[in-house]
């Protein structure tokens, strides 16, 4: 069956409903996005296919994550392409709405706030980025629901996919989801990298040859707090700064070790003392024009 693209939510529920029953189901995924879609997308898609009877992706350039306007006007649409990518994938549907069907009645007075875990790392760089991702999210889990009872009359399961490269993101939308009891379970999916070890993302197409080469400093040093993570030994994450700033292209933001679920600095990862437990490196910089974020879970 080749997949379907509708636009309104009254659409999206009818059609949830209709391929619920056709396939007998008992579960539907949902992967939201904006589009310009790469294969860590497709990674994604292949997972929501493997855990679920329906999936249905979004497409959606939302503009409440965007702080000016010029930024918002260059996000790539390749909604063709998209589709195509989603399609062999095996997704089931596309939501992909317009600005006027998500914020009707224009920019929302209220939205989700993300708190204090939104404030720092990404959201200290980008103030007020992640109420507006929070928001849409929100809004993009309500119109994914379901539209009709599984096979055996009773609920459906119900699960949202998020890749790890948006840590922060990911990490906030469990929060949201588990502090306004939203009815869905949220799957987080691996890092998808080039060979090179480059994580996959849409502004990488921003890099010129040069850039690119330069970029893949970030994952390095990523990589060596991780192998000194695996030993058990001091992370040390002073050469690991050295190391990016050593590379004239990149602009460093920051770099440090978090706790996975609070986002708040571990200890260890300033003292020379062996490594334990668990943590997550998070990296942001500037290469040339083009801001980049990465991260890579650290420890058991």
């Amino acid at each position: 069956m080749a997949i379907k693209l509708v636009t309104t939510a009254a659409e999206l529920r009818a059609e949830s409903a209709r391929l619920l029953a056709e396939k007998r189901g008992s579960s539907q995924g949902l992967v939201p996005t904006m589009g310009a879609l790469h294969t860590g997308h497709a990674a994604l898609a292949r997972t929501a296919v493997e855990q679920n009877d329906v999936v249905v992706a979004s497409i959606f350039v939302n503009p409440l994550q965007f702080g000016e306007a010029a930024d918002l006007e260059r996000y790539p649409r390749t909604l063709d392409a998209d589709m195509a990518l989603l399609d062999a994938e095996g997704v089931d549907l596309v939501f992909a709405p317009s600005v006027e069907e998500v914020y009707p009645g224009g920019e929302p007075l209220v939205r989700v706030t993300s708190g204090p875990l939104g404030e720092k790392w990404e959201g200290a760089s980008r103030p007020g980025h992640f109420d507006g991702a929070l928001t849409v999210v929100a809004k993009l889990l309500h119109y994914g629901l379901p539209g009709g009872p599984a096979a055996d009359g009773g609920a459906a399961a119900y699960r949202a996919y998020f890749g790890q490269k948006d840590a922060q993101q990911l990490a906030l939308v469990k929060r949201m989801v588990a502090d306004l009891s939203f009815p869905v379970d949220i799957v987080a999916v691996p890092t998808v990298r080039n060979a090179d070890g480059l994580a996959l993302s849409s502004r990488n197409r921003f890099l010129s040859e040069q850039e690119r080469e330069a970029a893949l400093v970030l994952s390095r040093a990523l990589r060596l707090l991780e192998s000194r993570a695996l030993a058990n030994e001091p992370l040390e994450l002073d050469s690991a700064v050295a190391l990016v700033e050593s590379q004239p292209l990149v602009k460093l933001d920051y770099f440090d070790v978090v706790d996975p679920r609070t986002l708040e600095p571990l200890a260890e990862n300033c003292k020379e003392t062996p490594f334990r437990g668990e943590g997550l490196a998070l990296i942001a910089a500037k290469v040339g024009p083009v801001r980049l974020i990465d991260n890579l879970p650290l420890g058991s």
